[in-house]
């Protein structure tokens, strides 16, 4: 590996240096050269400031979890465990016979039938009729029961979901976040086994992503970055949202496939130099290069994206694959028409570019809580387009 640009690494070490965050590691892969930056440390404070942030570095991956748990579900597509536009509620009788609310806005037992059953493709397009619902407490009941439902164990959690009407028909609109959930309920009674068990058997295992997981060892603690959030009551100064002795250092009571797993930019680019590969890495098929096809390429309609409720605009040049945002026209430096991937709650991201042979990773733990100033908008493609030109 050789060190990349000094534009890329002058950005990095602006963010640190500026006190938004202890560290970061950018890798941007082309062509079958690795280049690594790894600036700062793990933490401000504690055991982690003395530890350099590096390519082996884990860190919470929030939503760049959504990809992996996609392209698990697919290795049962392939098996044909499951089928794409089969009901899942042979697998899942929580989401039989749903109701959906009349006006997505009004009481929740203002309701009519779904007009169909929700599929597989439905949950990896996120079209399953429910998701985020963004709207202020007290003001539109469906969101409230939404924010309700609470950290159960995955059995318990499905209950309560499915008991609640969908604010839309399945297939009507894009909806954020909980679909990839419920994929990790279905691929867990589909295998018979916990949503960990499988991914580490059907993903994980296969492409030796050993730090990516729900929960970290503890002789891996000390790899483990802090997580920091903004506080509103110091100008926007960061936070401990959570240490290394937190959360993921025991087992989880819900699995989230939609922002629970753990991993690094090294296994990051191993799973996307599968993708990359066509379902293949070192002699190893994973998926299926028609399954690779799948979820890369744009499912959603001009009207699914026009009613999606997501940031303003945001369609205008991405649609959605299977677990992830597909570009679908370029409006600035960076990933052009055809690269893949997304973003995390905690700072990660992650975009394939075919058209120029890149994969860019990018790790932080810097909570963004509507706090937009990350990497993708700082300018960071920019400079990751510049080190490999």
């Amino acid at each position: 590996m050789r060190c990349v640009t000094a534009r890329l690494r002058a950005l990095l070490q602006h963010e640190v240096d500026t006190g938004f965050v202890p560290g970061m590691v950018a890798l941007v892969a082309r062509r079958g050269e690795v280049h690594v930056e790894a600036v700062g440390n793990l933490a401000f404070d504690g055991a982690g400031a003395g530890t350099p942030m590096a390519a082996d570095t884990i860190c919470r991956m929030g939503s760049t979890s959504k990809p992996v748990v996609a392209a698990c579900a697919m290795t049962l597509v392939d098996d044909g465990t499951l089928g794409l536009d089969d009901p899942v509620d042979r697998l899942l009788p929580e989401l039989a016979d749903m109701t959906v609310l009349a006006d997505p806005a009004g009481p929740l037992d203002d309701v009519v039938a779904a007009d169909r059953p929700i599929t597989l493709r439905h949950l990896l397009t996120y079209t399953l009729g429910t998701g985020m619902v963004p709207a202020e407490p007290g003001t539109v009941p469906i969101a409230d029961a939404l924010a309700a439902v609470g950290e159960l164990p995955p059995d318990a959690w499905l209950r309560q979901l499915g008991a609640l009407p969908l604010p839309h028909q399945p297939g009507e609109r894009w909806m954020y976040d909980t679909a990839a959930n419920v994929t990790g309920v279905l691929i867990a009674r589909a295998t018979g086994r916990t949503f960990g068990e499988a991914l580490r058997e059907r993903i994980c295992g296969p492409l030796g992503m050993r730090d990516t997981g729900f929960v970290v060892e503890p002789g891996s603690l000390d790899r483990l970055a802090t997580a920091y959030e903004r506080d509103n009551d110091t100008n926007g100064a960061p936070v401990v949202e959570d240490r290394p002795d937190g959360r993921w250092s025991r087992p989880q009571v819900f699995e989230s496939g939609g922002g629970g797993l753990v991993s690094t930019a090294l296994d990051y680019l191993t799973f996307a130099s599968m993708l990359r590969g066509g379902g293949t890495l070192n002699g190893e098929r994973v998926l299926s290069e028609a399954s690779v096809a799948l979820m890369t390429t744009d499912h959603l309609t001009p009207q699914q994206k026009t009613v999606s409720g997501f940031w303003s605009g945001y369609f205008d040049d991405m649609g959605w694959g299977f677990g992830m945002a597909v570009v679908t026209r370029r409006t600035r430096p960076g990933p052009s028409p055809g690269s893949y991937g997304w973003p995390g709650f905690y700072g990660t991201v992650w975009y394939t570019d075919p058209a120029e042979d890149t994969t860019t990773v990018v790790m932080m733990q810097r909570a963004h809580s509507g706090d937009q100033r990350l990497p993708l908008w700082a300018g960071l493609w920019a400079a990751a387009y510049d080190a490999t030109g």
